[in-house]
């Protein structure tokens, strides 16, 4: 009962934040936390180990099914950079920091578990905000993979962090090989399980068995990683790739039902984390009151580790992305054009010339401009995977003692996530309008351009298939039938009273059934074509098919209403 009261609670908060334009996350947690106070308040309990494997993996597999592998394998440079080495960069950079100032009785494990903690930002607030004030497509992509991979490499750390300090035992001892087995096997558990899920679906034929069947796969991909002791995380955004890249095998009513399906079940998600967090501050102030004689050195650690992470991503955007920068302007300051015939440049390097690989072709080399590194180094946010991680930790080591410092630990993650929240969510909009990245004209004139270019790919699709329809008759109908059935099609605004029923038993019904379905197929797959091939952009593409899939669920349900 608790639970439900907690998710009808933070609904209706997350309700009256967004009719008044405010961040529903952020007073989420500042209502749970005023109504942890409350006289005889009692805050709901979970095993920690619940929200880590029921909250997380719908969260990651719903951004990957919306996410192109290509577009991912587009931006794997800084993706990766972000994803990966920044993680491991925030995490150590803390957790040396933190041991060697003592502020807090943390030793340099603890303080990894720390610092693995708050190393993931959450791009949910990043993304929302650059969607809504139109930042550079390749920025959003940047944003949204580090999102899927992040998590993957802090919670390693975290684990791995969490046995060495609790005294358990791991399947591999060696932290290194442990890490490069997690992060092979995890993404293969999770690829076989998507193509099985793609091959079973192709054997239901039922939107709301294969809507139901897709709500359990983050959960089964990540679950049976775990089970391999491989990260449950990459299972789930390989789970997503290749079912995301698989549905158009899938009937136009499941992927309309999973498209809403999967955006309440985020909202659901996130709004309940928060208002968890929130509601439980005032007992991890309880707990600190009992294991520390003031909350001042708390405090203090609190602001030493917001300020670092403030402050290290920031310096490691410079790094990746200023530092090429810098280096291609002494380049072009002090060089002199090399010969035609070969030879060496002032700064004495000879230009080589060799043929890119094919996925070393899909990789975009092009640097981010400053704006965009600046912005980029300014989402840091802290959310769902910060404060969730803060709430596994476990209560007790191997040997049963309490685990060191735990409300420490949580409370300044805490601190972190709000922080981060508070600070960075407040400022990331003006930021990006002082910038002047994109301009609503500009953002527009794009969209406008890309979706014509959809259009164009669309309409030569269908006449492909026309082309051949009319090349290859079906036998048995008059010829004027034939012409009034491919105009109509061809037409793609025909009345549907004026349709043949698909259902009816007739030539006449099939052939129009087929060779509409003949056209939305081949439409659906050229657009995931241009859009892999990097011609279309990612959003463009998937309103395009939106709309494919609405424009087939309306005829179909005028035609079903007929009867």
């Amino acid at each position: 009962m608790e639970l439900i009261l907690v998710v009808v609670g933070a609904i209706v908060v997350s309700a009256m934040a967004n009719r008044r334009g405010l961040e529903p996350a952020l007073m989420i947690v500042v209502v749970g936390i005023a109504a942890s106070f409350l006289p005889g308040f009692e805050a709901p309990e979970l095993d920690s180990h619940i929200l880590l494997t029921v909250v997380l993996p719908p969260l990651l597999y719903s951004a990957a099914l919306d996410f192109s592998f290509p577009t991912f394998v587009r931006n794997i440079r800084p993706i990766l950079g972000l994803g990966v080495g920044l993680v491991v960069v925030s995490a150590f950079t803390v957790a040396a920091v933190s041991s060697w100032l003592a502020l807090v009785p943390l030793t340099f494990g603890t303080a990894l578990v720390l610092g693995a903690i708050v190393a993931p930002p959450d791009a949910v607030t990043a993304v929302a905000v650059g969607r809504k004030l139109g930042l550079p497509k390749r920025v959003m992509a940047i944003l949204t993979g580090e999102s899927l991979i992040n998590d993957a490499a802090a919670l390693t750390l975290f684990s791995i962090a969490v046995a060495q300090v609790a005294g358990s035992h791991t399947f591999i001892e060696d932290p290194f090989l442990l890490f490069g087995y997690s992060a092979l096997v995890g993404p293969v558990v999770g690829a076989v399980l998507g193509y099985v899920t793609l091959w079973i679906r192709g054997r239901l034929d039922s939107p709301s068995l294969e809507t139901i069947q897709g709500l359990v796969v983050p959960f089964a991909a990540f679950i049976a990683a775990e089970r391999l002791h491989a990260s449950g995380v990459l299972a789930v955004v390989a789970a997503g790739f290749v079912v995301g890249s698989g549905t158009l095998r899938s009937g136009y009513q499941t992927r309309v039902q999973e498209r809403y399906v999967w955006h309440s079940v985020d909202v659901l998600l996130e709004a309940f984390v928060f208002a968890y967090i929130g509601l439980h501050l005032r007992f991890v102030l309880e707990d600190l009151r009992e294991a520390h004689e003031s909350l001042a050195e708390v405090v203090v650690a609190s602001a030493l580790v917001l300020a670092m992470v403030l402050v290290i991503r920031p310096l490691s955007v410079f790094v990746m992305f200023g530092r090429r920068m810098l280096f291609r302007h002494v380049d072009r300051k002090l060089s002199v054009p090399i010969p035609e015939g070969g030879g060496r440049g002032a700064l004495g390097v000879r230009k080589r010339t060799r043929p890119e690989g094919k996925w070393r072709s899909m990789i975009d080399h092009s640097m981010l401009s400053w704006q965009e590194s600046v912005v980029v180094s300014w989402t840091g946010m802290r959310g769902v995977v910060t404060l969730a991680a803060a709430a596994g930790i476990p209560l007790t080591t191997a040997t049963g003692e309490p685990f060191p410092e735990r409300a420490t630990i949580q409370a300044i993650a805490f601190v972190v996530a709000v922080g981060t929240l508070l600070l960075q969510g407040s400022t990331l909009p003006p930021l990006i309008r002082r910038l002047q990245l994109s301009s609503r004209e500009a953002d527009d004139a794009y969209d406008r351009e890309e979706t014509l270019k959809a259009e164009q790919v669309v309409h030569r699709a269908a006449d492909e298939v026309l082309a051949w329809f009319e090349a290859n008759p079906p036998q048995g109908l008059d010829p004027y039938v034939l012409t009034e059935i491919r105009n109509r099609i061809a037409r793609h605004s025909q009345d549907a009273d004026e349709m043949p029923d698909p259902e009816a038993h007739t030539l006449r019904a099939e052939v129009f059934s087929t060779l509409y379905r003949d056209v939305l197929a081949a439409q659906r797959a050229a657009l995931i074509g241009e859009r892999d091939q990097g011609q279309l952009d990612e959003e463009t593409v998937r309103t395009m098919l939106e709309r494919l899939d609405l424009q087939e669920a309306s005829v179909t349900a005028r035609l079903q209403s007929r009867f």
